[in-house]
C-alpha cells in the first residue's frame, strides 16, 4: 500500500522539477462518471433527484449513464497506467454502498469499489478514496439532510463500513469534498442538489458537515492501520478586494469568513471565527447549533489538507449597499450562496476565461498554498483538484488538440512548484478531471477532462493535454 506522503520534502532540484516522491494523479467523482444509477442495489441520491427535476440541469442531462465508468473501469485504469498516473482520486457513491444511508451495506455495491481498488493496485496506481462528493442518499435528505444533526452520525457509520471493506487496500482517505459547495450551493443558492434556498439551513449544513468530517476521522482511525492517512478537501477561495478601499477590504473579510474560515476555523484551529458568528447571528443561534464537544470532534488531527483551486475570487462592497449582480462563478440563481453577505459584489480577475467563464490566474494558487503554509506550517498540503473546461472537439484526424488547457496546466503547475520552492509542503497534484463527465448543473455541456469522452459511443480519446501531462509525470518536471 503506497502512501501519498513522499519520503522527503526536499526542494525542487531545478527551476522546472518537483521533489522526489511528488505524487501525480487525476481525480473523478462517482455521480459524474459511474453511471449504472440503478444497478446492483443503488438507490437515488440527491443528485439523481435533482438532475431528473425539469429545469435544474442544462439540457435535462442526468448522471444515469455519465461516462459509464462502472462498466468500463478496467479500460479506464489501463488508460491511467498508460498515462503514467501514480494515484487516482475517486469518490464512493454512498447510496451504492448504503442505499438508505443507514443500516448494513450492500455487498454488490462494495464489490465495485473492491474491484476498482484491486485493478488500481495491480496497475501500480495508489487509490485515494473520497467518501463524499455531494451525493447524499435521497432518503437522508427526506428526513432533513445536512441541516439535520443526525446526518453527521449516519456519515460516521458509513465511514466505518468503508474502512472495514477497503482499509486493507486503501491507505489514503478523504472525508468530504468541498463541503462549502454542499452547504452553500445545495442549501443556499439552490444551484446544486438538493436545490434548497434557506440561509439558516445553509449554516446548519456547514456545521454538520464539519461535524461529519470529525466523526468520520474518528471512525476511520478506529479501524484503519496507523499508516493510513486521513484528509479533507476544501475549495478555499483566494479572496481579493477589488480596490484597496476600506469597503472592499470589508467585503473580502466577509467572503473569507463565510467561504473559507467557516471550515478552516473549526477544522484546523478548533473554533469558529468570531466575525463569522457576528455576521450570521441574525440567521442562526450558534450556541444552540454547536454542542459541547463538537469542536473537539471537528478538530481531530488530519494528515494532509486537500486544496481545490480554479480561479480567484475578487469582491467589492457596492457604495449603495445594494444586492450585487453576481458574477461569482457558481451558477445563476435569484438566491445568493454567500449567506450573511448577500450584498457583496463579485468580479472577474481578468478577461482570460475558461469555458466556465472563470478567470485564469495561476498566481491565486501560489498565494493560496503559501498562505496555508504560513498559517499552518506543520500541515502537509495536496492539490486535489485543478483544471479547466474548454470547448474541446475531435478533429477530422481523430485528435483532440487543447492548447489552452496545456497552457492552463503549465502555469498552475509552475505556481505549485514555486510555492514548494517558497516553503509550502505540497505533496502532490491531482488533475481535474481524468475524463469528461457530467458537470453538475451544466450537464454535459462543459468538458474538464484530459480524456475526451464521446458520450454516444463512450469512446475515450486522450487529448493533447493528457499526453503533455504524461510527459510531466514521466520527467517529474515541467517542460523547459
Amino acid at each position: 500500500m503506497t502512501a501519498v506522503r513522499p519520503e522527503t520534502t526536499a526542494q525542487p532540484a531545478s527551476d522546472t522539477s518537483f521533489p522526489t516522491g511528488f505524487v501525480w494523479g487525476a481525480a473523478t467523482a462517482a455521480y459524474q462518471v459511474e453511471g449504472a444509477a440503478a444497478e446492483d442495489g443503488r438507490t437515488p441520491s440527491i443528485w439523481d433527484t435533482f438532475s431528473h427535476t425539469p429545469g435544474k440541469v442544462r439540457n435535462g442531462d442526468t448522471g444515469d449513464i455519465a461516462a459509464d465508468h462502472y462498466h468500463r473501469y478496467r479500460d479506464d485504469v489501463a488508460l491511467m497506467k498508460e498515462l503514467g498516473l501514480k494515484a487516482y482520486r475517486f469518490s464512493v457513491s454512498w447510496s451504492r454502498v448504503q442505499p438508505t444511508g443507514r443500516g448494513p451495506a450492500v455487498e454488490r455495491g462494495l464489490d465495485f469499489y473492491r474491484r476498482l481498488t484491486d485493478e488500481l493496485l495491480e496497475a501500480g496506481i495508489t487509490p485515494v478514496a473520497t467518501l463524499y462528493h455531494w451525493d447524499l442518499p435521497q432518503e437522508l435528505e427526506d428526513v432533513g439532510g445536512w441541516p439535520h444533526r443526525d446526518t453527521a452520525h449516519r456519515f460516521a457509520d458509513y465511514a466505518d463500513i468503508m474502512a472495514r471493506a477497503l482499509g486493507d487496500r486503501v491507505g489514503v482517505w478523504t472525508t468530504l469534498n468541498e463541503p462549502w459547495c454542499s452547504a452553500f450551493l445545495g442549501y443556499g443558492s439552490g444551484v446544486h442538489a438538493p436545490g434548497r434556498t434557506d440561509p439558516a439551513a445553509t449554516l446548519r449544513a456547514a456545521h454538520h458537515l464539519n461535524l461529519a468530517h470529525g466523526k468520520a476521522v474518528g471512525a476511520l482511525r478506529a479501524v484503519l492501520p496507523s499508516s493510513a492517512q486521513t484528509s479533507i478537501t476544501l475549495n478555499l477561495h483566494q479572496v481579493r478586494p477589488l480596490t484597496d478601499s476600506p469597503g472592499d477590504a470589508e467585503a473580502a473579510r466577509r467572503i473569507d469568513a463565510v467561504g473559507n474560515r467557516i471550515f478552516t476555523g473549526p477544522l484546523l484551529d478548533g473554533a469558529y471565527p468570531e466575525d463569522l458568528l457576528a455576521d450570521t447571528a441574525h440567521l442562526v443561534d450558534w450556541a444552540e447549533l454547536v454542542h459541547d464537544g463538537d469542536l473537539t470532534e471537528i478538530s481531530r488531527p488530519i494528515d494532509v489538507l486537500g486544496v481545490n483551486y480554479y480561479s480567484p475570487t475578487v469582491v467589492s462592497l457596492p457604495a449603495d449597499g445594494s444586492a450585487s449582480t453576481r458574477n461569482d462563478g457558481h451558477g445563476a440563481s435569484d438566491h445568493s450562496p454567500w449567506t450573511g453577505s448577500e450584498h457583496v459584489a463579485f468580479h472577474l480577475a481578468n478577461d482570460d476565461l475558461t469555458a466556465m467563464n472563470w478567470a485564469i490566474d495561476a498566481s491565486g494558487l501560489h498565494t493560496l498554498l503559501t498562505g496555508l503554509a504560513a498559517s499552518h506550517p506543520q500541515l502537509p498540503l495536496m492539490v486535489t483538484e485543478n483544471g479547466a473546461a474548454f470547448d474541446d472537439y475531435v478533429s477530422p484526424e481523430g485528435r483532440v488538440n487543447d492548447p489552452q488547457r496545456i497552457a492552463y496546466l503549465h502555469s498552475h503547475l509552475d505556481a505549485v512548484r514555486r510555492a514548494i520552492a517558497d516553503g509550502a509542503d505540497v505533496r502532490g497534484y491531482f488533475l481535474w478531471s481524468l475524463l469528461d463527465n457530467f458537470e453538475w448543473s451544466y450537464g454535459y455541456s462543459k468538458r474538464f477532462g484530459a480524456v475526451y469522452v464521446d458520450y454516444a459511443t463512450q469512446r475515450r480519446i486522450p487529448k493533447a493535454s493528457a499526453h503533455w501531462y504524461a510527459g510531466v509525470i514521466r520527467d517529474n518536471a515541467l517542460p523547459a
